[in-house]
């Protein structure tokens, strides 16, 4: 078969997160599994692979060089890439449906993606914690994977998800994250506890939050957050007499000495920080400061935030685990309290 009607069997998802070159591998493994792409077959070049597929040359290359790694194809100088070796089969193909893409979900799909290992398919899909976009996606690729692994965080809309998720096979389903009510069956899930979580880690901060007489988390009306984090907050400053509050938008909060705040959003600590600064308050000794989920920065802002967090990495491998091991249990991955001194 001529190269020029093979690419017409390759295709790039402009709606999928999944990295391009990663489709392509993707792509050429599938059209060989489903008979399109025979062995011998003279794959298409670098640059008609950039042309018609829209795909920058080093992608194609990327490409090119993983499936020479798998042992799919080979190149013969001054003619091309053959593929060489039709004698594999990947019995997985996940769909990962994540309801935002952030240095923490990049966390848990690279220890996804490890520890499911090389023979596996894999299409990142992203839908912005909006219920329609999910809903679209979700039906268009409703028979094509044996396993979907699913965040299920939404602006609005959790009840009409529920049906949605219900409808997938409970042996082809993982949820991820956090664990929505009305999904029934025996099904897969790695979650938080997330009221549970955030009061046992305040419980350990006790000590440094004892020289402050009032705690505040910023929870904006819009976010996408789980209300039960609000939940775990007042329990906690009920049970060791905090004065507390909810913080819509920090822009508008009159910042005072004595107080404690938990930013749930990037976005919102630094707008924190830089009112204190401009405040001439002094982080860790006149305002103290909580963030929401670890990232390495906050080792280093201002000698380093304390963090209340997941641990993401183990997120993504537990997730590939159950799929690997077909475990259908519902696992909590442990909540950590990283202090420093910015409380």
């Amino acid at each position: 078969m001529k190269s020029d009607s093979l690419i017409s069997h390759i295709l790039i998802d402009e709606y999928s997160a999944t990295p391009k070159y990663k489709q392509l591998v993707n792509a050429i493994l599938y059209a060989i599994e489903t008979g399109k792409i025979e062995k011998g077959n003279l794959l298409p070049s670098i640059n008609e692979l950039s042309f018609v597929l829209e795909i920058s040359r080093d992608t194609a290359e990327k490409g090119y060089r993983r499936l020479r790694k798998l042992g799919v194809i080979e190149s013969i100088p001054g003619k091309g890439y053959f593929v060489i070796n039709t004698d594999f089969s990947r019995k997985l193909k996940i769909c990962l449906l994540f309801n935002k893409l952030s240095t923490h979900k990049k966390i848990i799909y690279d220890s996804f993606t490890k520890a499911i290992g090389e023979q596996a398919a894999i299409d990142l899909y992203v839908y912005n914690n909006d219920f329609s976009l999910f809903r679209s996606l979700l039906n268009n690729k409703k028979d094509d994977y044996t396993h979907y692994v699913i965040i299920p965080h939404f602006n609005e809309g959790d009840e009409k998800a529920q049906d949605l998720i219900n409808a997938i096979p409970r042996e082809k389903l993982v949820i991820l994250d956090k664990l929505l009510p009305g999904i029934s069956g025996d099904y897969a899930a790695v979650y938080e506890n997330f009221a549970l979580d955030i009061y046992n880690a305040l419980e350990q901060a006790l000590v440094p939050l004892s020289k402050y007489d009032t705690l505040k988390i910023i929870f904006p009306k819009s976010s996408y957050f789980p209300k039960e984090i609000l939940d775990g907050f007042y329990k906690f400053c009920q049970q060791y007499a905090f004065n507390h509050q909810v913080v819509d938008k920090i822009i508008d909060e009159e910042i005072n000495n004595g107080e404690v705040y938990i930013s749930l959003m990037e976005d919102d600590l630094v707008t924190l920080i830089e009112k204190i600064i401009s405040l001439e308050l002094e982080v860790g000794k006149d305002v103290g400061v909580i963030s929401y989920n670890e990232i390495p920065l906050k080792r280093i802002i201002l000698d380093g935030i304390t963090t209340i967090s997941t641990d993401f990495a183990m997120l993504g491998t537990q997730a590939a685990n159950c799929i690997l091991n077909n475990i259908t249990e519902k696992i909590h991955v442990p909540f950590y309290l990283s202090l420093r001194k910015s409380l």
